[in-house]
């Protein structure tokens, strides 16, 4: 039976797929990016030379972005 492991990436989230979604989730809730990505569950679960790539993934950049702009207008 051929093993299904190279198909993985047609089924289910992959690692960086759960990590976007973490990181969204906990800047959402109010830490600050460098915080996250220092945070072991990030470091334990991606490489150190895929953590950098996240941060090219539209999901994070359109989420920190929006909270950045919604703070700033309710710090004017």
């Amino acid at each position: 039976m051929p093993s299904l492991r190279r198909f993985s990436f047609l089924f289910g989230s992959n690692k960086e797929d759960v990590i976007t979604e973490y990181v969204i989730r906990e800047h959402h809730r109010g830490r600050a990016l460098d915080e996250i990505l220092k945070d072991p569950h990030v470091t334990n679960t991606l490489p150190p030379e895929q953590i950098p790539r996240l941060l090219d993934r539209p999901e994070i950049v359109h989420a920190v972005g929006e909270d950045v702009i919604a703070a700033h207008l309710a710090a004017s």
